[in-house]
């Protein structure tokens, strides 16, 4: 014969731990119900905003694609007449050319726009604004190794131009290790140890230079690496 089932009174629920935990968690639900609300909106809101961001940079990017595109061609022209650099820079309005200057300022971030950055940089070194490439060439973020490599190796050129030697052989150096090309480290690590012995850092120049002779000694820098171990040596 089935015996007669207990009866829970109150008293009991209340000690029962899962039920206990229940109305703990019901009650600072409702108790906290517009936070929870809140927290729930906000994170819709923060989806969103990134949405929102990922299709500006699309869309920023094919803008300063499209200006970048216009505007290389005087950069490039720089390179046999310096006034042109002045061009790239500041652009022509009157031929619908926006500046190196103005698509930085307007799509900075974006790919293109970062691109843009890179050569302003270079436009203000080759014109001798080296405070100002420097700042350029600091705020410049992205890119593949190779680019970021030429990044420091600009900042190291603008440094050396500056007479700051010691500053300049580190950038170079930073170059020289960002990068795996048999081309471009030789050129980066003579910077740098011609800087560090011009900085007074005589030691570490000849011995950048040993170190070059020995792991690229087919390069040119490397055949030409003597005549600075005599000199930094004496």
């Amino acid at each position: 014969m089935l015996k007669p089932s207990k009866k829970i009174v109150k008293k009991e629920i209340k000690q029962d731990p899962l039920l206990s935990t229940y109305a703990q968690a019901t009650s600072l639900y409702y108790e906290y119900k517009k936070y929870v609300s809140y927290g729930v909106t906000a994170l819709i809101l923060l989806v969103i905003g990134i949405i929102v961001f990922i299709n500006n940079r699309r869309g920023n990017d094919e803008k300063a694609s499209a200006e970048l595109g216009k505007i290389i061609f005087v950069y490039d022209a720089g390179a046999n007449d310096p006034a042109q650099y002045n061009i790239a820079i500041n652009g022509q309005p009157e031929r619908n050319l926006m500046g190196l200057k103005t698509i930085v300022e307007n799509y900075g971030g974006s790919e293109a726009g970062e691109m843009a950055r890179f050569l302003l940089a270079n436009a203000y070194r080759n014109i001798g604004q080296y405070d100002d490439a420097i700042k350029q060439y600091n705020d410049f973020s992205g890119g593949t190794d190779l680019l970021k490599a030429s990044v420091f190796a600009g900042l190291a050129a603008c440094y050396e131009a500056k007479h700051d030697y010691a500053k300049a052989a580190s950038e170079y150096e930073r170059a020289a290790s960002t990068i795996n090309t048999p081309t471009g480290i030789p050129e980066y690590m003579n910077g740098a140890a011609r800087c560090y012995g011009l900085s007074g850092e005589k030691e570490k120049a000849v011995s950048l230079f040993k170190r070059l002779k020995k792991e690229y000694p087919t390069s040119t820098y490397a055949r030409e690496a003597d005549r600075y171990i005599s000199q930094f040596s004496a």
